[in-house]
């Protein structure tokens, strides 16, 4: 698999670094600056003006909140386990521990990047805080916002879902990375170019030779054979 898929692991490789570089090497950021900027004003000013879009934004930014998003990748990914045998149920198990595992790797590769970035909250003055309008306790700044580890750790799940799932559950994953890091963008906690630069840079270099090659497979095959009860596939 590792060899026929060898064009779109160079060409994911491609693109996640030329996003990065776009992003990195111009001063200042260049025009993602921009893009940063005005999305970030759009959402901070309607928190002073709308109340229920504060309200909305203060709860989805509660660390409670964030059992909503894992509850929707357990429900999808319980979907697929409640129709499998003894065997695919083991496996799946095994799937989700081996993502877990690639969520934290990758996530500590991203801390290696040489980038240290206040979100949005903190490199701007005269800007509402969602904390001290609502008086809701919400994650709305962050001291080192790149990459935006929560898109990460979806995307990461989404990227599973296409390798060993099913296409169209590879679509509702992405949707759930739109859904559940808009929140940290609207709340000024993570820049646009957090997730969308970051993010997705790191996990299409990293997932690229973790998926699309045998290398997955062989760590969750090796697991299997390990843990007791294992029996080999009938012939």
């Amino acid at each position: 698999m590792g060899c026929s898929n060898l064009p779109k692991i160079l060409l994911l490789n491609l693109f996640g670094i030329g996003l990065f570089l776009s992003w990195y090497l111009p001063e200042n950021h260049g025009f993602w600056f921009q893009i940063d900027s005005s999305i970030f004003h759009y959402f901070n000013a309607h928190l002073a003006t709308n109340a229920a879009f504060l309200k909305l934004v203060a709860i989805t930014n509660n660390r409670a909140f964030d059992g909503v998003s894992l509850m929707a990748m357990g429900l999808l990914f319980l979907y697929f386990f409640l129709k499998q045998d003894a065997a695919g149920k083991r496996r799946m198990i095994i799937i989700g521990v081996v993502m877990l595992l690639t969520a934290v790797l990758i996530n500590q590769s991203g801390r290696l990047l040489p980038v240290q970035r206040p979100s949005p909250t903190l490199s701007f003055s005269d800007i509402n805080r969602v904390t001290e309008l609502s008086g809701i306790p919400t994650k709305d700044s962050s001291k080192d916002s790149f990459p935006g580890d929560h898109g990460l750790m979806l995307m990461i799940f989404a990227g599973f879902m296409l390798r060993y799932f099913t296409r169209w559950s590879f679509v509702i994953a992405v949707g759930y990375v739109i859904i559940f890091s808009l929140p940290r963008i609207m709340v000024g906690a993570h820049w646009f170019t957090d997730i969308y630069v970051g993010a997705l840079s790191m996990a299409c270099v990293g997932l690229s030779w973790w998926l699309l090659t045998p290398a997955s497979d062989f760590v969750i095959n090796g697991i299997n054979r390990l843990i007791p009860g294992y029996k080999p596939p009938s012939r």
